[in-house]
């Protein structure tokens, strides 16, 4: 007997439908908000958001705040490239960042190759506490320091140990900073700064947010590329710590913005 498909699997079939939808449009957008599913789908805000579970739960998005953002914007072998790219000259990046960070201090420090050599170049501090929603931070300073250590909860990003979640910016709020230590995917030569992920950009803000003192540790190839998605101006940033200074007219940005460099 031939099987008649029924009001449920209508239901079942426009679900699928919406869902894959709404993973063709994070693919070209890369981060999509409730109310746009809701005005794109003509859906609840309830149903938007049980998409945005369901799709979750199957690993292809990542929840934020109001939102979703395609759970890898940035191919894995891209970041793999990333971690051995100019890895003598973040060390040292690492290590002259690190002196600018004082023994006691409340520290953040963002995910990715250089600041894991910041990391490790605090290793002879005293007393610090570190938040981080970087695992390979987090397991480098545990286990050679007797630092206070705050991570986040939430999906770990394989290849680079970055941990998200929805309420991941939420809990770095709960937090006050002497220091943030970050480091960006872009500085383009109108000033800006950004990150080619959504969540690593929500992250990184809300600690910015919450520190007196921001220190952006990047080396030289970071210079004069753009970003997918902006986190901010030079004007957001109080010293840079990098291995060789740009171009004229990027170095004028950071003069004009009040930047202090240190190479």
């Amino acid at each position: 007997m031939a099987r008649t498909n029924g009001p449920g699997m209508d239901k079942d079939d426009k679900k699928s439908r919406r869902q894959a939808q709404i993973l063709s449009y994070l693919e070209k957008n890369h981060y999509v908000s409730i109310e746009e599913i809701t005005t794109l789908y003509g859906v609840t805000t309830q149903t938007a958001r049980r998409d945005i579970m369901a799709l979750e739960q199957d690993g292809k998005v990542r929840r934020l705040h109001g939102g979703a953002t395609i759970s890898t914007p940035v191919e894995p072998s891209v970041l793999r490239q990333r971690r051995v790219d100019n890895a003598a000259q973040k060390e040292k990046i690492g290590r002259l960042a690190a002196e600018l960070i004082p023994d006691g201090a409340a520290v953040f420090i963002d995910t990715g190759t250089t600041c894991e050599a910041v990391a490790r170049a605090l290793i002879g501090r005293r007393d610090l506490r570190v938040v981080t929603y970087s695992l390979r931070v987090a397991t480098t300073l545990s286990e050679s320091t007797n630092f206070a250590i705050a991570v986040p909860g939430g999906f770990v990003r394989q290849v680079d140990g970055g941990v998200f979640r929805e309420e991941t910016s939420d809990y770095i709020r709960r937090f006050k900073f002497d220091v943030a230590v970050i480091s960006v995917s872009g500085v383009d030569h109108d000033g800006d700064i950004g990150d080619d992920d959504h969540a690593e950009v929500a992250a990184v803000s809300a600690a910015m947010g919450q520190a007196g003192r921001t220190i952006m540790a990047v080396d030289s190839s970071k210079f004069g590329r753009r970003a997918l998605v902006r986190l901010g101006s030079l004007c957001d940033i109080h010293t840079l710590v990098t291995d060789t200074l740009p171009e004229e007219r990027l170095l004028n940005k950071l003069r004009d913005s009040g930047v202090e460099i240190r190479v």
